[in-house]
């Protein structure tokens, strides 16, 4: 046992001392010790819960065998870190859970872990701290929260934002407002639509690393205490077997789980995340990679954002292995690839059934022949750029309009809500990338001004920040190179017509080479926006969008 390196021998003895504090028993110092990384927190509605996931997640763990040890992760909600300085702290928290997480498990040599995450950057995070540590290692989430109704329909986290744009507008009240935030959000859980937390949830079940349903099953039903409890089961039983998180989580997974977030429509988070899960295991991931498997890939869900379903809905018509199971008919899967069950992708899904087909659209009727999400490539964004194209209205996939340019969020936010953005209109939002940022903010608040201002069809936006799971519309964001580092996007000038063709995957400025290379000649770099603290020393470190921002030391 890797815990025998702590506990055993006389070397150890005073080890031992502090565990007999703790109250281990002179049983337990004989079993495999197993960690339990607990997000739970007070602050985030998605991890509120978390406790209760735990409790069942020690019961298995030591039902199975084993010596539950619980230690914590932090979290951040990033609707309410939405549309302030909090923003910046979101992404960034990605890699301080990593990093924690490696710090904990290796200074205490535990044999085995279960990660127990929910929200936006912890389930990323974790999956990075998997890979480095290559231990046994299953992950259960605190499940998603249920739709809100409001007015006889199904509503959530989006529709709240959306719903502030409606009354700067004009077209909705102050009475109306509260109406949603009285509705929206009812209960525990990460939030109901398809939104990043829900997206990398699903996605550990397509890369291998959580059992049936960790994606779907809503945060309140008592079928998740019980996940939990199998979960504990089964990090032993990966144990007994030697199966550990890398032989798990290979290339082959990895372009699994991308096929998988085409055919789901997941938030273009996910290609922040699985870049940086990729290089914990070697694997160069180009975000390029999406294209040809989108080109491939049918699109079968339209959750929320991008459509009127839920996770709740998609957990009742079959979750995640019921659209494994039509891609891997028309041989789109590696169904050879290991899982935390102990058997392949292939002998998992066997059985798994499409209970509704409104929901999980056949191969065969797909939403779109292509995947949800797609990289955009042109003079504007050399290195990359994304968008989730299944969220895009028809009319917008191909988009010429002027530049409206802006330095940060917040003024955006204002011309925006100000009836200074018509119809036409593309929005720049640059100098907010990993490092100009620095920390890559969401944009959920702008992408929902122009949502709720009845401007989602004929108005584009553009950043070197990111966007949230909730935004929809023409929204292109991760633009490679950023503002920061000199990139085109720092060069555009306000009234320059930009050209958007999603079909064809580019995204340029139409602007001459040279008048580029003059404008490029007198840009100069700005001084960071934070020169203290964490923020500062990530900045120095994070790499480009498109490589997932992932921290490298900084070259000298």
């Amino acid at each position: 046992m890797k815990s025998d390196n702590a506990r055993a021998g006389m070397q150890q003895a005073p080890a031992r001392s502090l565990f007999n504090a703790l109250g281990f028993t002179k049983d337990e110092m004989k079993k495999p010790m197993v960690g339990i990384v607990s997000s739970y927190n007070e602050i985030v509605p998605g991890h509120m819960n978390i406790d209760k996931i735990v409790d069942a997640v020690r019961m298995g763990v030591a039902e199975a065998g084993g010596v539950p040890v619980v230690f914590p992760a932090i979290a951040v909600c990033d609707g309410i870190a939405m549309g302030h300085i909090g923003m910046k702290y979101s992404l960034v928290t990605r890699d301080l859970i990593a990093d924690s997480t490696e710090c904990m498990a290796l200074a205490h040599q535990f044999d085995a872990l279960v990660m127990v995450p929910n929200c936006d950057k912890n389930v990323p995070g974790l999956l990075m701290a998997a890979a480095r540590l290559d231990l046994p290692t299953v992950f259960v989430s605190g499940g998603p929260m249920l739709a809100g109704h409001v007015g006889g329909q199904k509503r959530s986290l989006s529709s709240m934002f959306e719903a502030v744009g409606s009354y700067a507008a004009g077209t909705m009240t102050e009475e109306d407002v509260e109406n949603f935030v009285e509705n929206v959000c009812p209960t525990c859980g990460s939030c109901s639509g398809m939104y990043t937390a829900n997206s990398m949830n699903c996605l550990t079940e397509a890369l291998g690393m959580g059992l049936r349903g960790n994606g779907t099953i809503p945060a309140v039903y008592s079928a998740r205490i019980r996940l939990a409890k199998e979960a504990g089961y089964a990090v032993m039983d990966m144990y007994r077997k030697g199966i550990t998180a890398r032989q798990i989580m290979t290339k082959e997974a990895i372009l699994n789980a991308l096929t998988v977030d085409m055919a789901l429509g997941c938030s273009t988070n996910s290609m922040l995340h699985l870049p940086a899960i990729a290089h914990e295991i070697g694997f160069d991931f180009d975000i390029a990679y999406a294209n040809p498997i989108s080109e491939k890939t049918p699109n079968l869900c339209h959750l929320a954002p991008a459509g009127p379903t839920y996770m709740e809905d998609l957990n009742e018509a079959g979750g995640v292995w019921a659209v494994m199971k039509e891609l891997a008919d028309i041989g789109l899967l590696n169904t050879d690839c290991m899982t935390v069950t102990g058997k392949t992708v292939g002998e998992n899904i066997a059985n798994a059934v499409n209970k509704d087909e409104t929901v999980i659209r056949p191969v065969s009727n797909p939403f779109s022949t292509t995947g949800g999400l797609a990289v955009l490539k042109g003079n504007l964004a050399p290195d990359g750029s994304v968008v989730k194209r299944s969220a895009v209205v028809p009319e917008m996939m191909v988009h010429e309009g002027p530049a409206r340019v802006f330095e940060c969020e917040e003024d955006a936010i204002a011309a925006i809500k100000g009836g200074k953005i018509v119809a036409g209109d593309v929005v720049v939002i640059r100098y907010e990338g990993p490092k100009g940022g620095p920390g890559m903010r969401e944009m959920l608040n702008p992408t929902s001004a122009i949502a709720g201002m009845g401007l989602g069809s004929t108005v584009a936006l553009i950043t070197d920040g990111r966007f949230s799971g909730a935004s929809r519309g023409a929204s292109i964001g991760h633009v490679s190179p950023e503002a920061a580092v000199g990139g085109p996007i720092a060069l555009v000038e306000e009234g320059d017509i930009i050209s958007i063709n999603i079909p064809e995957m580019k995204l340029d400025l139409k602007v001459s080479d040279e008048e580029l290379a003059a404008r490029k000649a007198k840009w100069q770099p700005r001084e960071p926006k934070v020169t203290t603290g964490y923020l500062s020393r990530y900045c120095q470190m994070v790499t480009s969008g498109n490589r997932g921002a992932v921290l490298e030391m900084p070259k000298n």
